[in-house]
This record gives structure tokens, sequence and C-alpha cells, in this order.
């Protein structure tokens, strides 16, 4: 037996070396075996991996290597996001090419998450930014484009005038931009859009059938989606008050219940009869140049204080043409939802009644909860959007909401202005096509040529990919495809006269809406995919990432898969069978007495009978122990993958952020912790060099029986083997560490008996270390590589089969059944899980605590439920 402490420095690059040189992750397209396709969420190459990315990739990679012991063709591949703004930043701050840095970070950050020893299929490694990837984009878009699926159009952006580039809503703060810190303009501009809309029903109703999805992102999904069903009801303008050619005002609601409530109508600064209001009013035309600073920010808008202004239009009630509805412009309604108009029912909605109180408009309960008296029900600064009955809407009284519904609609349905209903049934959807143009240079060229006499001219597939100049200078402002001297000027291939390249790239979320897709085949050097390679390898079987991306990246991609499947590309709507979001890692935060922060690895944390002290390292001056806070560089409470590594190695460092907390949890960061994990390592290493030395002793063909020590090791060896296999197939990562743990303290029981096992007991001994390996082999790869060279096996166990667990040990000698004595728990009885009613009812009769609660009451009869109670009747 050796007494040598597990070596990781030494072990893990050796091991890493013998994976690589096997090839042994690799997966074959034309393997026979049924496959599994697992998946992270590809990283943007930064330069450095951080914490959570072990986290996301170990995850990932123990259900890799599960699943390619129990006999499938795993797919696990890596590759990069590797376009986007952060390299041009790179470009002007550190006067280098994008494509430089973006490549020297994706060298830096392999070397990294190689050093973790990951199972990943790196001969299908590609980056974003490779021509050999966009290239296929670019089909993938004049595909769409060919299908009806890619339009361009005028659309409301976010212009930042200092970046000179279009910002999406998340990318504007507080009306500045994120970057420049500029105030924001609103411009209408061309753009590329993806007509994500015609799936808005199939990508909603779809989200019934992903029940191996969060719960919590398939509700975020159908929010964004957003479908309503209401009524588009045509109000008439009072022609008194109107702009010329102006005669009603469009709204679609979801209330038509509460008209009777209605107090003003708002509209959009946006919207045409804004506009046209404007042109003859100095004063609104100002107020609406100031809303358009704020965005176009959902978030923006909804924190901001409401603000109108009133346009001295008036409409009138579509039941009361003598009741006159004042119309507002309003800052938090915008253009791109429903008509870019709505009626304010303050009485029932808290925002239009902060609107009323401020202009003093007023308020008129149209809706009375049940058991309130209608008299005495008023609303002063608390809107009621609870059931209940009509009230001071005359023929809608008394009615419930539903009824009111149905009766405003078929009344508005029965009534005709011009050629048309007042009102129209119509349902509506908050999901908005996707704008794609990006004034951006790293990014996917869009395949396109504008031609003053053809137009729109699209690239002949022949011509891809349409590359990105490698001498673009970023001197100035704006989009550098812009500034380029000759990228953008072309011959038109339809007329052969002088034209332009289209100088927008693309957002760089289409990159990753198909990435997983070109995985299965990225060889082929003549499509996006092989679609029957893809047709077999897709799904993705389970798919693990960040819930920061819940929203666009999933429905982008879930829209992705749909368009492929319209174009020929692949034949699945749905492209993750199963999603997983896992927590993030977390750190408390140190602080030193002028408020700057410093890092985990500059602090020296001291214990002792005064509690808990952390000082500065350097000085010894004491440090304030702040909030346990997600890992950031503003507050430096981050820890380095590396350090880690080389302190106790890859394996520790896996097995400690599998063992803390659910992986759908946050883990929190503790240097305590992480030496207790290296502390386990060491000690699963003795105990697999003791059992080496036992199963030398070993018969070497299974004995006929067994004694009771070797049935009982072997039971909890089956017994750990049936609960972590299956708690790794529901990513119960920290149920299987526990049982795991579990395990190893009953093989140390066993080795720690004085006495020489006998020959069974030896073989069980020999059995059960190897079970112990192949279960922290997922976790601990290297350290399982390491210990089964110990037990004396041949190969890899990373090419081992799962063991096959033999049903016949998980079965209980006895079971424990609760005792209740007319309904109420007296006590429990163990008894034979074999045992019949009689024999269960004797040993219940017999308790002392029965007998005291039955008092001398004669027992009318005994309720036994199979293996689990039994209850008294007396």
């Amino acid at each position: 037996m050796t007494s040598e402490r597990y070596n990781a420095r030494e072990s893990e690059p050796r091991w890493q070396r013998q994976w690589d040189e096997k090839a042994i992750f690799a997966s074959k397209n034309d393997d026979p075996r049924p496959k599994y396709y697992v998946l992270e969420m590809f990283p943007y190459p930064s330069g450095r991996i951080h914490i959570g990315h072990v986290r996301n990739y170990t995850l990932g990679d123990v259900l890799a290597r599960f699943m390619r012991a129990k006999g499938f063709n795993v797919l696990h591949p890596m590759g990069w996001d590797a376009f986007g703004l952060p390299a041009e930043n790179a470009a002007i701050e550190r006067k280098v090419a994008p494509k430089a840095w973006t490549y020297d970070n994706i060298a830096a950050m392999k070397k990294q998450l190689r050093s973790i020893g990951l199972s990943l299929d790196w001969s299908r490694e590609f980056a974003t930014c490779d021509p050999s990837y966009y290239k296929h984009q670019q089909k993938l878009f004049l595909d769409f484009m060919k299908a009806g699926l890619v339009e361009r159009e005028k659309r409301k952006v976010n212009w930042d005038p200092v970046d000179m580039t279009v910002l999406a809503n998340e990318q504007v703060i507080e009306g500045r931009g994120w970057r420049s810190g500029a105030v924001i303009e609103q411009r209408e501009m061309n753009q590329w859009v993806f007509k994500i809309t015609k799936y808005s029903q199939e990508l909603l109703d779809a989200l019934d059938t992903l029940d191996r999805w969060p719960d919590k992102v398939r509700l975020m999904q159908r929010n964004w989606i957003g479908r309503s069903e209401g009524l588009l009801i045509r109000f008439a303008l009072d022609g008194a008050t109107t702009p010329a050619g102006e005669s009603e005002l469009k709204i679609f609601t979801t209330r038509p219940d509460t008209l009777f409530g209605a107090k003003f109508m708002a509209i959009s600064a946006d919207h045409p009869l804004a506009q046209a209001a404007a042109a003859k009013n100095p004063k609104l035309a100002e107020f609406i140049a100031e809303i358009k600073r704020i965005g176009t920010a959902q978030e923006v808008i909804d924190t901001a204080e409401k603000q109108g202004f009133d346009t001295g239009i008036r409409a009138l009630h579509p039941f009361d043409p003598n009741w006159k509805l004042p119309v507002y412009v309003a800052n938090f309604v915008l253009m791109e939802y429903g008509t870019g108009a709505i009626f304010g029912c303050p009485a029932h909605d808290q925002r239009d009644l902060d609107f009323v109180n401020k202009y003093a408009l007023g308020n008129t309960p149209v809706v009375c909860p049940e058991g309130q008296d209608p008299k005495s029900f008023v609303i002063t600064d608390v809107a009621y959007d609870g059931d209940g009955r009509m009230i001071n809407s005359r023929f809608l009284d008394g009615m419930t909401i539903d009824q009111a519904k149905e009766e405003v609609a078929k009344r508005l349905e029965n009534e005709s202005r011009g050629n048309a209903p007042v009102g129209e049934r119509q349902v509506n959807f908050r999901l908005r096509d996707w704008g794609i143009s990006r004034q951006r240079y790293w990014g996917c060229p869009i395949p396109v040529i504008h031609c003053p006499t053809c137009d729109v001219v699209p690239v002949s597939d022949k011509d891809l990919p349409v590359t990105l100049p490698d001498d673009a200078t970023f001197d100035r402002p704006g989009n550098a495809l812009d500034h380029h001297p000759t990228w953008k000027h072309v011959t038109c291939p339809k007329c052969g006269g002088q034209a332009q390249r289209e100088t927008d790239t693309m957002d760089t979320f289409v990159d990753s809406s198909w990435y997983f897709a070109r995985f299965t085949d990225p060889w082929n050097e003549t499509a996006p995919t092989t679609p029957a390679v893809a047709n077999r390898m897709m799904p993705v079987d389970q798919y693990i990432g960040g819930v920061e991306h819940a929203i666009l990246h999933l429905l982008y991609s879930r829209f992705f898969s749909r368009a492929m499947k319209a174009t020929g590309h692949i034949a699945m709507d749905e492209p993750f069978a199963g999603m997983f979001t896992q927590g993030m890692v977390v750190h408390e935060t140190y602080q030193k007495a002028d408020g700057t922060y410093v890092s985990p690895a500059e602090v020296t944390i001291e214990t002792g009978d005064n509690g808990r002290r952390v000082v500065l390292a350097a000085t010894g001056e004491d440090i304030t122990v702040g909030p346990i806070e997600k890992m950031s560089k503003s507050k430096k409470n981050t820890v380095d993958p590396d350090d880690i590594i080389e302190s106790y190695g890859a394996d520790v460092a896996r097995w400690f952020m599998l063992s803390d907390s659910p992986p759908d949890r946050d883990v929190i960061w503790s240097d305590e912790r992480v030496q207790g994990a290296s502390r386990f390592v060491q000690r699963l290493w003795r105990l697999i060099n003791e059992s080496s030395e036992i199963a030398k002793q070993a018969p070497s063909s299974r004995p006929g029986s067994f004694g009771a020590d070797a049935l009982a090791l072997r039971k909890a060896a089956h017994g750990a083997l049936d609960k972590v296999s299956s708690g790794v197939e529901r990513l119960h990562f920290n149920v299987c560490l526990a049982h795991i743990r579990e395990f190893a303290n009953a093989l140390a029981e066993v080795l720690s008996r004085p006495a020489k096992p006998a020959p069974d007991l030896a073989w069980a001994i020999q059995e059960a270390a190897t079970i112990l390996v192949h279960l922290f082999a997922p976790m601990m790869p290297h350290l399982a590589e390491e210990c089964w060279q110990v037990l004396g096996h041949t190969g890899l166990i990373s090419e081992a089969s799962w063991p096959q667990i033999e049903r016949d040990l998980l079965v209980e000698d006895s079971v424990t059944l609760v005792v209740q004595v007319n309904g109420k728990k007296r006590g429990e009885v163990t008894v034979a899980s074999n045992a019949q009613n009689p024999e269960i009812e004797t040993a219940v009769l017999g308790l002392d605590a029965v007998k005291l609660a039955l008092d001398g009451r004669t027992v009318r009869k005994v309720i036994v439920v199979p293996k689990r109670i039994v209850n008294v009747v007396g």
C-alpha cells in the first residue's frame, strides 16, 4: 500500500495528455450507438475564464462522461461566441486589430479550459468570427430572405451620437449610451429584421411540449411573447379639435369591460396623430423631443415618472357621443405595442391612476369586489385590479367581468362606422420582429448589395463568404466598414453598375442562434448543415447555461430552428429537448477602511476564540467583510480558477462546485470548504490504496455465496450505484456527492476492522472500491484514472462502461411502518419486508404505546397500508 499523497499537479496534465492522444472524447457521426448531445452555452473569448465557467462546464462534463460510460455516442463540443463590441473597444484602447485580440484570447482561454479536464470534442471547435462559420450564416440569411423571413424596414432605434451606432435597449442606461455616456437619440432608420412574429403562436404553443425546461424559463418566454386576446376599438374623434385628415383613434384593449371608467386617451410620441398635432404646437413638439431622449427600453419607461401633454384633441366614447375624452401624448406608451394608443381606466390600473392623480382627471370605479357596497366603494391611491361585478357602467351593471367583455364586444361588432365595425376581436402579441442591423465592424457582414438601379441585390452563393477587411481602422467614431476606402464599393452583380455593400453587420445573437446545429458537422464546407447528420444528432438532449439567456437567446434559437426547417437545413422545430439554468458563484466582499475593495487573494482569514478576523495580508490592517454577492471585477470578489487549480488541482475545484449546493442555485465560494474538498480527495486516495492491498488477496472468481459482512458491503455499493446513477440523470449532483461520501464512509468502516477479511469480504471490498471509483469518475476524472490504475485495471476509466446494478441487492430485508391509533401517531414498528398482515398486526398490538393509547378498549380493526402505515381502530 502506498502512503504517498495524491499529487494533482503531476497527475492531471498526464491524464489530459493521454485523453488527447487517444482522442477518446471525439464523437463520430456514423456511430451506430444511440446519441446523446450535451452542450453548455459557449463562451465569449474575453481572455480569461472565471470560476462561473468552471461550474457551468463541470455540470455538463459530469453528464457527458456518465452518458458515455452508459454506452451513448456522446456529442460534447466547444466553440467561441467571438464577435461583439468588446473586441472593437479593445482595438480602440489597445491599438490592436479585433481579430488578433479575439484569437489571442481564444488561445489563452482554451488552455485554461483544457486544464479543467473537460471531456470535449475539440475536433469540432470553431469561432463564430471564422469566415468558414459566418459564410454559412450568410447563406442562412439569404435562404431566409427567399422564404420571406427577412425584410428591410424603417424602425425607431436608439442612436448613440458619439459612438455613432444603434444600441439595444439594454445598452441604454438612464437615457445614455452605456459606453459613451451620450444622451441617446431616437432615430428612424432602415433595419434588417427577422420575421420572428410569423411564429408567435407556434413559439408560444410549443412551450407546453418542453417538459424538461425549468418552469420559470417557460414562463419568462410566455410573458415575452405576450399573447393577449382583446378588442380593437375605433374611437371617433371630435372634428372641431382634430388636425385635418384625422377622424378616428384605434385602440387595442384587453379590458373593454372598463370602458365606462375611461378618463383619458394616451398616445405614443411617435403616433401619427401626435406628429400631426405637434406640427402646429411647438410646446407639444418640445415635449415629444424630450420623451424620445429616454430611449425605448421598457425598464426605463416603466420606472420613469409618468408624464403627459394634453393635445387638445378629444375622442368620443363609443357608447355616448356626448362623452368626450382628452387625448394626451404620454411617455409610457410605445408605438411598437398594440396600436400605440390606450384608453385610461384609472380605477383599475395603477399606472393610469398615477397619471390621473397627477393631472387631476379623477376616476370612476366600474368593478366592485363581491361583498362590497358599490355606493361606498371608492378608489384613491391604489387601483383595484381584482374580480367583481360591474358598477357605474349603465347596461353592464351587475355583470361579471367576462360577461361585460362579451357584451361590449357584441355591441361594438354590430355597430359600424363607414365600412368597418367599431369593434373587432383580435389577438395581439407583445413579441416584435427581431432587428439584427448593427453599425459595427466586428460582426457577420450582411450579404446584400445596394444598387441605385436594382435596389437590394443578394450576394450570390458562390461569392460567399463576404469577409471583413483586415485593414479596418478605428481612429474615428462610427462603423469602420463605412470608413473603409474600398471595401464597400463593388459592382452590381445584376446591372454591372457602381454599387455599395451593406455596411451593417448582424446582431451577435444571430451567431449563437444556430451554432448547435453547426456542431453536428462543422466539416461541411458547402452547406450550413448536413441534414441527415443534424437530424440524427439533434435536438440537444441537455443544454446548460445561465438564466440571463432565458428569453432572447433561447427564443431566437427556437425561431432559427423553425426558419432552418422551413429552408430545408434541419427537420426539427425545437433545438433543445432539455434546458438547465445553473446558479452563479458568489463570494463575500472585502473593504479597507477607506472603502476600497480588495480581492480574496489579498486577505488572510484568522479564526480563534474571538471569532473570525479578516486582515490585509500585506499590512495586517483589519478588513471589513461585506455581503455575499455575484463575483465582479468592480468589487474584486473574484477567484482565479488558475490559482485554485495550481493550489488544489482541477478535481478539487470540480468537486467543490458540485457538492456545495444544488446546481440550479448560487454557490457560495468558501476557501474552508475548498480545503475540505481537498481533504476528501486525499481520503479517497487512501481508501482506494488500502482497498487495492486487500483486493490482491481476493479470489479471482466471484464467490458462490456471501456472508453477512460481505453482503452488507455489496448492498451499500449497489445502493450507492443506483442512487448516483439516477441522481446524475436528474442533474442532482450535490445529492450524488452526498451518496458518494456516505458510501466511502461505509467502505472505510469495513477497512478499519482489525481482522483479516475472509475471501468473500475481500472480493466484496475489491468490487466496492471499483464501484466507488466509477461513481466519482465523472466528477473527479483525473483522480479516478489514477485510482483505476492502482486497482489494477487496464485501459482508461474514461473508456470503461458504467457498472451494472444488481437489483436483488437493493431489496430491503425490513421496513419501518408508522403506527397510528385512531388516526394519531403513537410510534413505529420494524418488520420483515415480506411480513404478512397477521404478523404485522401481532407486532403492532404488542407495542406498549399502542396498549397505553387503547386504554383497555377492544380493537375493532387494524388497517395496514403496505410499507407505510398501520392504523389501529379501537
